[in-house]
């Protein structure tokens, strides 16, 4: 097959393959990596509006700058530290379908049991989170609390749409960091090019599992645009769209474009 003379899809394929391998083999040990990539997302997810917060009281708009900068590291954290990301399996899952590496039905199973263990990892962190002193009293007006309220009163195309785009940007970041070898370059990559979706507020369904459960817990409970109607519809259509960005966009897409006889191949 063409495909396998594709140095960047040889390495998409292993890394499927190890995915699909940790399952089988240790599923415990892959819960634990799917869990772990939430509690990269919270801890990222806090330093990113404590530092937007406090740079928008002195300097106000450039929060956002600070935020998305801060919250960028996340990934670098959950690239480096080999946790386990449903929105990065939404692609490597799509692809090894059209590889035929593993069957929809393994690839579905995979996929949805990442994306509830992230679910469950946020929820922990972010409660976890919300006790520590910085998170207590907080004003209504804080960061946090207002990125939350803005997400959750978005249109719902806009919410699919934003989707799209925020696992674009993604599994582009990824993708960067099969193709080079210097770590360096690796995380400014990643850092400028997570900062795409963070700064332009995209949906994220997994960084959403931790900065929705960080609100929640961090105000009590009392957030006015956190009600289950709002949640809901957030994140199922951001899950929506992330596996359109992500799973078909780039995961197919690219899968699809190395599958040629030219020598044009990534």
């Amino acid at each position: 097959m063409d495909v396998e003379n594709s140095p960047l899809m040889q390495k998409i394929d292993y890394s499927t393959r190890k995915k699909i391998d940790l399952v089988n083999n240790s599923i415990l040990r892959y819960i634990v990596r799917a869990m772990l990539a939430c509690l990269f997302l919270t801890l990222g997810t806090a330093v990113a509006v404590m530092i937007g917060d406090k740079v928008d009281h002195f300097a106000p708009g450039l929060g956002k700058i600070t935020y998305a900068f801060m919250f960028s590291w996340s990934l670098v954290m959950i690239i480096y530290m080999n946790a386990e990301l449903g929105t990065s399996n939404m692609m490597y899952m799509t692809t090894g379908v059209y590889q035929k590496i593993v069957k929809p039905g393994k690839a579905l199973q995979i996929l949805l049991l990442c994306i509830v263990c992230n679910l469950f990892g946020g929820i922990l962190a972010g409660y976890l989170v919300s006790l520590t002193s910085v998170f207590h009293n907080l004003p209504a007006d804080h960061f946090l609390f207002t990125a939350v309220s803005g997400k959750l009163e978005k249109a719902p195309l806009e919410i699919f749409v934003e989707g799209i785009f925020a696992n674009i940007v993604v599994n582009t970041a990824v993708l960067c960091t099969l193709r080079m070898k210097d770590d360096a370059g690796k995380v400014i990559a990643m850092v400028f090019i997570i900062f795409i979706f963070a700064f332009l507020g995209f949906e994220h369904v997994i960084a959403n599992f931790s900065s929705f459960s960080l609100a929640f817990f961090a105000s009590g409970g009392t957030l006015a645009a956190m009600t289950a109607g709002n949640v809901t519809v957030n994140l199922v259509l951001a899950l929506l769209g992330n596996f359109v960005g992500g799973g078909l966009v780039i995961g197919l897409g690219y899968a699809w474009l190395n599958r040629t006889k030219s020598i044009y191949k990534d």
